[in-house]
């Protein structure tokens, strides 16, 4: 039986090859698939190894008519910060769609997770936030602050930028990074005291914990502000206290499905805050035009981001294009 090679690529090569602008093109056209009903998009398994403080996340995409599938196994470890370990790693399995066989092995150790979710948040803000930003809060200050703020430039002018986290020492690394050259000149990068410090009066609030308790009061929103929740990928995880969507004039999810099942949409129709009804919108269907994304400065928008297995497939599929085109990575014989 005769099997084609395998494609192997290394971190370092998908690095290479996956840029920031290449990946939000890949995901937004990805969302939009989704929404047209040319994607397929299983649910979300997720497995805790608890006495490790350690999370799995599984999920899998297929755009339709597309040339693979693919399968992604994420995993977050929060105790490896004190081994001196990443606390995130993760890799890609891709497969052709035609006939099922393994294609490549994109070894990324959880670059694709973390580039695509930086994406999807900047195509919520793109489609979503104000045209105008001045100040925008970060809830959270780990690798996903980073990857938020970097591709959020992509589709926003800054010019300052909030940064909160629990730990001191933490939050002013992830500002001294923000703050070398790529942001702009004139964008402001600043530690914040508190949540509150952070949120008040910010045109975007980008939220990226693992909190499993609501950080974010509804009081603290400026009228306007658009909210993108990204941490809250799994049901015991939550950042937003219920009201603050009870008091949105719009909700978005990625996907209505997931986000009832996880993230804030599904805390916040659990207690009786909200109906599935008030979920005005999937992105998808803002990104496909089958739906209006913002249409004044004065409305206050939600945005439930879980993170869905097309982004996944999107992005591998944007990588492994690239690397046969310019013959990178090592093949394998099975």
């Amino acid at each position: 039986m005769n099997h084609r090679p395998v494609l192997i690529l290394k971190e370092a090569e998908i690095r290479s090859l996956l840029d920031p602008e290449g990946c939000l093109e890949a995901v937004e056209a990805a969302f939009s698939a989704y929404a047209r009903g040319q994607a397929e998009l299983p649910a979300v398994i997720n497995l805790e190894v608890l006495e490790h403080r350690g999370e799995v996340h599984v999920k899998a995409g297929y755009l339709h008519n597309g040339p693979y599938y693919a399968v992604k196994i994420a995993s977050g470890f929060l105790d490896n910060a004190h081994l001196g370990l990443p606390t995130s790693d993760g890799m890609v399995l891709v497969f052709d769609a035609q006939t099922g066989a393994l294609a490549a092995l994109l070894l990324d150790h959880g670059y694709i997770t973390d580039l695509r979710t930086g994406a999807a948040g900047a195509v919520a803000a793109k489609h979503l936030g104000r045209a105008a930003v001045e100040t925008v809060a970060v809830v959270g200050s780990g690798a996903q602050a980073r990857y938020q703020i970097r591709s959020l430039t992509l589709v926003r002018k800054l010019h300052e930028v909030r940064v909160w986290g629990r730990c001191e020492e933490k939050a002013a690394a992830c500002i001294q990074d923000l703050s070398r050259p790529g942001l702009g000149t004139d964008v402001r990068c600043v530690r914040a005291s508190s949540v509150r410090a952070a949120v008040e009066g910010a045109d975007i609030v980008i939220t990226v914990t693992a909190s499993r308790e609501p950080l974010v009061e509804a009081d603290w929103i400026a009228k306007g502000a658009l909210v993108i929740a990204v941490g809250s990928d799994g049901p015991d995880k939550q950042e937003l206290d219920v009201e603050v969507l009870a008091r949105a004039d719009r909700i978005v999810a990625d996907s209505l499905a997931q986000c009832l099942r996880l993230g804030e949409i599904h805390h916040a129709v659990e207690k009786g805050a909200i109906t599935s009804n008030q979920v005005t919108a999937e992105l998808g269907q803002i990104t496909a035009g089958l739906k209006p994304g913002r249409t004044s400065d004065n409305e206050t928008i939600i945005c439930d981001l879980t993170g869905v297995g097309v982004q996944d497939v999107a992005a591998a599929a944007f990588v492994l294009e690239r690397a046969l085109r310019h013959g990178t990575g090592e093949r394998l014989s099975l």
